[in-house]
């Protein structure tokens, strides 16, 4: 479910904000927050204090699986 944020602290950005919710997986959805928050790119790269935007939920991982070779015969 989508979350409201409230810029509390000096420095902020977009993609810091989303990097400290979600970790280095978090830099995916700094479009999405942006297309979901109408003129919140209008504020600048340095988010004002008091500024409220709703960040979007992380999507589900892909799974990757990597086939895997021996160095043994089987």
């Amino acid at each position: 479910m989508p979350e409201t944020f409230t810029v509390r602290g000096e420095g902020l950005t977009v993609e810091l904000v989303l990097h400290r919710k979600y970790g280095v997986r978090g830099r995916e959805l700094v479009n999405e927050t942006l297309k979901l928050n109408p003129g919140l790119a209008e504020l600048g790269a340095v988010l004002p204090l008091g500024a409220s935007f709703t960040i979007p939920d992380l999507p589900p991982q892909k799974e990757v699986r990597v086939q895997q070779k021996s160095l043994f015969r089987d």
